[in-house]
């Protein structure tokens, strides 16, 4: 296990770096934002047009003297993730700035639902959860993978969980995550069925960074999971009022919670970490049997690929 003393001083700068980061309009993400453009980076925040992304954006050119631009972005949305993948692309492709930024540097996979009901389905009639945290990331990777192989050094960071540890007995079961199903209505039980599904998406986080890894390795890009920590986000906005008082004792800032991801995303050291999976802060920890599992992670990208094929 390797440990770190990485903290935010140490990031180097970004002037020649394009960063596209989903859910960048709160909480960690909404930080990692603000850190990277600190850095010269050139930040696109994929995220819903609403008034709390345009409220991020105008923040971020107030506290950093940067502009960020925004891709609506909806992952719980396959035709619209395609949408925005193709917007950007025709950004980064068709710019009159410099031929340099017909690339994509870094992809941070950060946005995510945590403990929906799981009878709640995505757009597309996919459990929310899986949905959007991992089938949503993985069509938008996917579609932005020219641009990420056009860069030097790619780097895509997927923010998972420690929750990948809670998850179905076989890891993922593939049979649930498509058309409704219904849960439990005894509390206890119900509480424990959202977090299952919320583990077997977050374990999709680590399988899809992984295989990744795998794949692109001699493309030279680079893929990491994180854990960010037990964070003060709107994240728990599906947790109980007394489950969230609970955690929110033991939650970090999210400024603290965005040094793993920074790390990943920016250290030039943390190429070595490509397939692994960090925790808080900018530590190695080996992940679950079920996330190291060649086989699963193989299966559940050839999953996504059919899956995708309509979108």
């Amino acid at each position: 296990m390797s440990k770190t003393q990485w903290t935010l001083n140490d990031m180097v700068d970004m002037s020649d770096k394009i960063a596209f980061v989903t859910g960048g309009n709160g909480g960690i993400g909404y930080m990692s934002c603000k850190e990277m453009l600190r850095k010269n980076a050139k930040v696109y925040i994929g995220a819903r047009d609403s008034d709390k992304s345009r409220d991020a954006i105008r923040r971020l050119k107030e506290e950093t003297g940067k502009d960020a631009i925004l891709i609506p972005l909806d992952l719980s949305d396959l035709h619209q993730v395609r949408k925005a993948a193709e917007e950007f692309l025709y950004i980064l492709f068709n710019t009159f700035i410099s031929r340099k930024e017909s690339r994509l540097d870094v992809l941070l996979n950060n946005a995510g639902v945590m403990a929906a009901p799981i009878d709640r389905l995505t757009k597309d009639s996919y459990d929310l959860q899986f949905g959007t945290n991992v089938l949503g990331h993985f069509h938008l990777t996917s579609l932005l993978l020219p641009a990420l192989l056009a860069s030097p050094s790619p780097r895509v960071v997927n923010v998972s969980s420690i929750g990948h540890r809670i998850t179905h007995s076989r890891g993922i079961q593939f049979e649930t995550l498509k058309g409704p199903k219904q849960g439990t209505w005894i509390p206890i039980l119900s509480f424990i069925e959202r977090y299952k599904f919320y583990g077997q998406s977050k374990l999709g986080n680590l399988l899809h960074a992984n295989e990744l890894a795998r794949r692109y390795k001699d493309n030279g890009l680079v893929a990491i999971s994180v854990h960010p920590g037990f964070v003060k986000t709107d994240l728990m906005r599906n947790h109980s009022s007394l489950f969230t008082r609970l955690t929110q004792t033991l939650s970090i800032t999210p400024e603290q919670g965005a040094i793993t991801q920074l790390y990943a995303a920016n250290a030039p050291e943390a190429k070595k970490f490509s397939g692994k999976y960090l925790v808080p802060y900018a530590t190695e920890q080996v992940p679950t049997r079920f996330a190291q599992d060649q086989g699963l992670a193989k299966k559940m990208w050839e999953w996504c690929e059919s899956e995708l094929a309509a979108f």
